[in-house]
């Protein structure tokens, strides 16, 4: 794939991001066993993974506006551009020193996504997309599964925690959907989840109470890989309201029908 400059400093800023947090990750291993605790120390090497991203990113592009999940957003002089990034996407995974985590970039363009990476260091997999470009992971050429049967089928979501709003509506999904298909996973970082889609490894991934450097990444890797990609609510933007599902083709329509109980 010949890579645009944009998607170049964005793949660039990922890895350097992965190497900090791949640092910290091994310390966190030995803090979790320390009267110290993990908690600050993870919260600083997030902070510093979105500096690196942002120093890189915004002297590439200084003029791009910026929505970062430590440091909020920043208008750019382009209104019409804007950088979506999550720094360290499954934050309790690493906290809780679990190798599935993730740093995620995309690009913003007139309110639609035009570039996505999502980095995952503890397996060193780059996935990358670009509008019209196609989706992949390293050199592999991704495609969504080409599985049409439900009972075939593995999804994924995740799950409410800590008494948060979503969990009725989530325990209803996963009535519904459980007996229909071939299992249901929950690896708590929602941009991997979303990028496995892409990478045929799950058939389809559905959340709420997400926020737009979630899945913005991950959106266009699954387009771009074949696969479908639309609100909850008929009709809505995932990245404004904060609700998600994606799946391949042949089971899009079912899969949908389930969730949305229509």
């Amino acid at each position: 794939m010949q890579k645009s400059a944009n998607l170049t400093v964005m793949i660039q800023a990922a890895r350097r991001a992965g190497r900090s947090l791949s640092k910290d990750f091994r310390e966190v291993e030995n803090l979790q066993v320390s009267s110290k605790g993990a908690g600050d120390f993870v919260s600083r090497a997030d902070i510093a993974a979105e500096e690196i991203v942002r120093d890189a990113l915004m002297e590439a592009r200084p003029n791009y506006g910026w929505l970062g999940e430590e440091s909020g957003e920043t208008p750019g002089t382009d209104p019409t551009r804007r950088w979506i990034v999550d720094p360290l996407d499954g934050t309790t995974n690493f906290l809780h020193g679990l190798p599935h985590w993730n740093v995620s970039i995309a690009l913003e363009h007139k309110g639609e996504i035009v570039a996505g990476v999502i980095y995952d260091p503890s397996k060193d997999e780059m996935f990358f997309a670009e509008k019209g470009q196609g989706a992949w992971m390293n050199e592999q050429r991704l495609r969504v599964s080409d599985r049409k049967r439900m009972i075939e089928a593995v999804f994924s979501t995740g799950l409410p925690f800590g008494g948060r709003p979503e969990l009725p509506d989530a325990l209803q999904d996963m009535a519904r959907l459980l007996p229909l298909t071939a299992g249901v996973r929950r690896f708590g970082a929602a941009a991997l989840d979303i990028a496995y889609v892409a990478a045929g490894r799950y058939e389809g991934f559905w959340e709420r109470g997400l926020n737009p450097w979630d899945m913005a990444a991950g959106m266009i890797l699954v387009r771009e890989a074949g696969g479908l990609v639309e609100g909850l609510a008929a009709g809505t933007n995932p990245i404004e309201t904060g609700e998600i599902i994606c799946a391949n083709e042949p089971i899009f329509d079912i899969f949908v029908q389930t969730i949305r109980h229509t």
